[in-house]
């Protein structure tokens, strides 16, 4: 369900928002936060709720890994976009469940008239590392908006 109003998604993020992203504002168009949900000094997966508002999504980025490794994630709230390089753009929803696979270059974010939520899960390996890569582009964003209306 699409949220422009930040009020009515707080209701279904049940989650939080958290703080603003700060750390990573860098690799992404716009304001992202971030719950984080486990400790990483006390379990070796890292869970952290991550929301944007709208119009927002990170750089395209690959998460490098020699063996295991990989993101997972579960959406909770509102609807976003996925992209794999070369790849069709996938739209999100609360319930769905994306698994990205070590080496593939993807971004992903919130549509441009909702906000969105979902809980990313850093899959355990060997010799991880996360690359950051170029913005999508608002051209390539907002062909994607575009697209999904007609």
């Amino acid at each position: 369900m699409k949220h422009l109003s930040f009020k009515e998604f707080e209701k279904e993020n049940i989650f939080g928002k958290g703080d603003l992203n700060e750390a990573y504002a860098k690799y992404f168009v716009g304001n992202s936060y971030l719950n984080p949900l486990t400790n990483p000094k006390e379990t070796s997966v890292f869970l952290a709720n991550v929301t944007f508002e709208p119009g927002c999504r990170n750089n395209w980025h690959i998460h490098h890994a020699k063996k295991g490794g990989g993101q997972i994630l579960i959406c909770t709230a509102g609807e976003g976009w996925y992209q794999e390089e070369n790849k069709k753009p996938v739209s999100l929803h609360a319930g769905m469940v994306i698994t990205i696979p070590p080496e593939i270059k993807h971004w992903h974010g919130a549509k441009k008239d909702s906000w969105f939520s979902h809980i990313a899960i850093e899959v355990p390996g060997e010799s991880t590392s996360n690359e950051w890569c170029e913005p999508v582009s608002d051209e390539k964003y907002n062909k994607l908006e575009e697209n999904e209306n007609e």
